[in-house]
């Protein structure tokens, strides 16, 4: 077996399994012996790789000759066989039973609660020290993330919203106009976008672009020990890190509401124009007299509500974040699946409170 070229565990060397497994076929190899007169830099890689192919060997009882190996590594593989390995070191798989399976689920989401309600702790102690004027971060902060989730935004938020409304007028109209009733389509797609689909499409909006872009901030801080750094200096994290992002969007969110409120009614503004021969004035006419002003409040209170939501789970999931490359990435999406979790949850709870009080 002839060995060229680096062995280390930074190259793109494929390995020696895939060899191991076209040896399987050779039953006649007596003989094994090693040439490495061409081999580059090596380290642990090729130790594990040497491993391997010395158990296979033992398997089908095949003579190894380590004579030609290197020094080095022929030292440690008398190291690593020098004593046997003992019966039953290794760690036995078992089977995990279903309940233990729903216990470990049960202590799982224990520690989570713990956690979501530590962080919210810490938030509303750093919201009133706020309030008093002590909390510390800078207002240039603060205005770039407004920038960030506000008009860098408006694209995405323009074009899920005006299909929002085109599809909720198209999906309405076929119903409609059953009853030939298509002049109440600007009802069904006003209302709908004020008080529901606006604030629900912005949030789940929001929580995918932002949401996600928070926690790989907050986790490639806490992967490059900026936060211990800012620890280290006196910066309270939650009102340098969290605070201006979840002012940011609590500001912003509203407005993205009342945007997203007049591109879904945009929307299906073109369905009722261009498909049920309904005049412009005529559309936007039944909209002023089917939307109310406490419609567009609604919406703008779950706007804010959710932008809340969006701003803890991303900020929450940045400082769980673990210490590698991955760990980023899980907490983005964590970041994500759990914001749009929040205001599913939390928009179903206002729509219901809110139809108990009649507003």
């Amino acid at each position: 077996m002839v060995f060229f070229g680096h062995w280390t565990k930074d190259s793109s060397n494929p390995g020696i399994e895939p060899l191991l497994n076209n040896l399987v076929d050779y039953p006649k190899i007596k003989k094994l012996t090693f040439s490495t007169k061409d081999l580059g830099d090596w380290d642990s890689f090729l130790m594990t790789q040497l491993v391997l192919i010395i158990n296979f060997a033992k398997k089908k009882k095949i003579t190894i000759v380590t004579q030609s190996l290197p020094k080095g590594i022929q030292g440690l593989l008398k190291l690593a066989y020098s004593v046997p390995e003992r019966e039953g070191a290794r760690k036995q798989k078992r089977k995990i039973s279903w309940i233990e399976t729903i216990g470990n689920s049960v202590l799982s989401a224990k520690v989570e609660l713990k956690n979501l309600v530590t962080f919210l702790g810490d938030l509303i102690q750093s919201s009133f020290s706020l309030i008093k004027g002590s909390g510390r971060f800078r207002f240039v902060d603060l205005m770039a993330y407004i920038q960030d989730c506000g008009p860098a935004s408006l694209p995405i938020v323009s074009l899920i919203s005006f299909l929002v409304g085109l599809i909720l007028a198209f999906v309405g109209a076929l119903q409609l106009s059953l009853f030939g009733a298509q002049m109440y389509l600007a009802d069904l797609v006003g209302m709908g976008m004020t008080r529901e689909m606006g604030a629900l499409m912005v949030g789940i909006i929001m929580a995918g672009r932002t949401g996600a872009s928070y926690a790989a901030q907050i986790g490639t801080m806490n992967v490059n020990n900026e936060i211990d750094a800012l620890k280290t200096m006196g910066f309270n994290p939650m009102e340098f890190l969290v605070m201006p992002r979840m002012l940011a969007l609590i500001l912003v969110m509203p407005l993205l509401c009342l945007y997203a409120d007049f591109m879904g009614m945009l929307g299906g503004a073109a369905v009722a124009i261009g498909l049920f021969d309904i005049s412009a004035t005529e559309y936007w006419t039944r909209t002023e007299l089917a939307v109310q002003f406490k419609d567009i409040l609604v919406g703008l209170f779950k706007a804010s509500i959710f932008g809340i939501l969006i701003a803890y789970s991303g900020c929450i999931r940045g400082m769980q974040c673990g210490r590698s490359a991955s760990a980023v990435g899980d907490a983005a999406t964590s970041a994500v699946v759990t914001g749009i979790i929040f205001i599913v949850i939390s928009d179903s709870l206002i729509t219901i409170v809110l139809n108990q009080l009649g507003i």
